[in-house]
């Protein structure tokens, strides 16, 4: 994992807090792009150390934790441990399911196919009021989800 991301750990208490509770403002969903790169020590380190510091509340989904094992290179697993610690997981349930079909559907009446994880880290983000940190830009044209783009490797 990136240099100092050990100190991203939260206490299980915080890990736990209600969305409701955090600052809407400072929420932002680690794409597994995002994430990828934080382990190996590209700079999305640094940015993501910067938001932890600057009181930001850093989130993942279930899809971003699965992306993320499934490609772990051998001797990266405790980095990707400390790095989920260091986070808040949000929920995909009923609301986000419906909402991430809902997109697809619509997408797939003009032609377009979405990706079936990417819509449902869209859900999560919007179900937290995060924006979504992501290279892949062009996998979330969902108008009303806030994305910022973290070039890969940069």
């Amino acid at each position: 994992m990136g240099r100092g991301l050990g100190r991203l750990g939260a206490s299980p208490a915080a890990r736990r807090s209600p969305p409701d509770r955090l600052n809407p403002m400072a929420r932002v969903l680690l794409d597994t792009t995002v994430l990828i790169d934080v382990l190996r020590g590209r700079p999305a380190g640094a940015r993501v150390e910067s938001l932890h510091r600057q009181q930001g509340v850093l989130f993942v989904c279930a899809i971003n934790v699965e992306e993320v094992i499934r490609g772990l290179r051998p001797g990266e697993e405790d980095g990707a441990r400390r790095l989920f610690n260091g986070v808040l997981v949000a929920p995909l349930g009923r609301v986000e399911g419906e909402l991430a079909g809902r997109w697809r559907q619509r997408h797939a009446a003009r032609g377009v196919t979405l990706n079936q994880a990417d819509c449902l880290v869209a859900a999560a983000a919007l179900g937290v009021g995060a924006r979504l940190a992501t290279g892949n830009v062009k996998d979330y044209p969902m108008p009303e989800l806030v994305v910022e783009h973290w070039p890969v490797g940069y």
